[in-house]
C-alpha cells in the first residue's frame, strides 16, 4: 500500500516559504493570502509531527528538520515540473501517425506535407495508406482520415470539406476539332469510369444528355487512377472535390462545365474523443482544415478562369 502523502499545496507553500524566509513573499509568489501560507505549513507540521520553521523576532527561521526536509521537497517538485514538461513536449510534439486511404494520400496529401513540416517541425508526421478502417484500440495511430457519412460511433469527427461530383479533363480537350464546347460534346471522348458507370449515367441524366453511349471508355479501379488517366488527355473523367483539388487549382485539369452531383459521402477527420485535444492532434487536424478551405478559395478562382463554352 503506497505511504500517505502530505497535500501538493502544502509542500508547494512550505518550499516558497522556505525558500523566502518569509510567509508574506510566499503568499504573493503563490498568489494566496499570507495566512493562507501559514495555515498550510502549520497543518504540514502536524502532520508531519515536526516543527519545520521558528518564528523569531518577525522573522522566519527554518529548522534543521525543515532543512532535510526542503531537501526531498525541491527533489520532488523539480522532478514533477521536468516530467510534466517532457509530458507535454511529447504531447505537442514528437511522432503522429495518420491513417488515410491511398487516393486521399495520392492527391490530396502527399503535395502538401512539405509545407506543414516547415510550419511544424516538432511533429514527426507517418502517413499510412491503406484501404481498412483503422481500429485506434489495436493500431498505433492517432488521427485518421476516412470517407464516409461521419457516422462512426464512439469517435470524433470533424468534416474536411464538402463533395461534388463533376466532370475533368485535360486543358487540351478544349480546343481543336473535337473540342468539348457542350456537356453531349463528352461522348466525342472516352469515358473514364471508376469501378462502375453507374457515376456516368446519373451525370449525363443530370446534364441532359442522352445515356445510350455511356458504355464506352476503361473501368479503373481506384479514383487517383482515374485522375491522372484524365490529366493525360485518356478521356474524360468524374472527379469528387477534395481529390481533383490540386490538379485543378494547378492547371493539369479543367471542369469543361459547371454541372455538378452533390455527393452525401465526403472526407471526415477522425480520432479518438478521449485523444481529441491532445495538442499534436489538434495542429494537424487545424491544418487540414485550413488547406481544405484554402483550396475551396482557389478552385473558385479556377472555375473563374476556365474559358466558357
Amino acid at each position: 500500500m503506497r505511504p500517505r502523502l502530505p497535500p501538493l499545496n502544502n509542500l508547494k507553500a512550505f518550499e516558497a516559504a522556505a525558500r523566502h524566509e518569509s510567509f508574506t513573499r510566499a503568499a504573493e509568489e503563490l498568489c494566496v493570502t499570507q495566512g493562507a501560507v501559514s495555515q498550510q505549513v502549520k497543518a504540514l507540521e502536524e502532520g508531519l509531527g515536526l516543527k519545520l520553521f521558528n518564528r523569531e523576532r518577525q522573522r522566519l527561521v527554518i529548522t534543521e528538520a525543515g532543512r532535510d526536509y526542503l531537501a526531498v521537497v525541491r527533489d520532488a517538485l523539480d522532478r514533477i515540473a521536468v516530467g510534466t514538461e517532457r509530458l507535454l513536449q511529447r504531447q505537442n510534439a514528437g511522432v503522429l501517425t495518420v491513417s488515410t486511404s491511398p487516393d486521399f494520400a495520392a492527391k490530396w496529401l502527399v503535395h502538401r506535407l512539405g509545407h506543414f513540416a516547415e510550419a511544424h517541425s516538432g511533429i514527426d508526421l507517418r502517413i499510412s495508406a491503406t484501404l481498412h478502417h483503422v481500429d485506434f484500440a489495436r493500431e498505433e495511430v492517432d488521427l485518421a482520415v476516412r470517407h464516409g457519412d461521419g457516422n462512426w460511433p464512439g469517435l470524433d469527427t470533424v468534416q474536411l470539406s464538402a463533395e461534388q461530383l463533376f466532370a475533368v479533363c485535360s486543358p487540351k480537350l478544349l480546343s481543336g476539332r473535337r473540342r468539348l464546347g457542350k456537356p453531349a460534346d463528352i461522348l466525342k471522348f472516352p469515358l473514364i469510369h471508376l469501378d462502375t458507370r453507374a457515376d456516368w449515367t446519373h451525370w449525363l441524366r443530370a446534364a441532359g444528355v442522352p445515356e445510350d453511349a455511356v458504355t464506352h471508355g476503361p473501368v479503373l479501379n481506384r479514383a487517383s487512377m482515374v485522375i491522372d488517366a484524365a490529366i493525360n488527355g485518356q478521356g474524360v473523367a468524374l472527379a469528387r472535390t477534395t481529390l481533383a483539388a490540386w490538379d485543378l487549382i494547378n492547371g493539369r485539369l479543367v471542369r469543361p462545365f459547371p454541372d455538378s452531383l452533390p455527393l452525401s459521402k465526403t472526407y471526415w477527420i477522425i480520432c479518438p474523443k478521449a485523444t481529441s485535444n491532445v495538442p499534436k492532434i489538434v495542429t494537424f487536424r487545424n491544418w487540414l482544415l485550413s488547406e481544405a478551405t484554402e483550396d475551396a478559395r482557389r478552385l473558385k478562382q479556377a472555375l473563374r478562369r476556365e474559358p466558357s463554352n
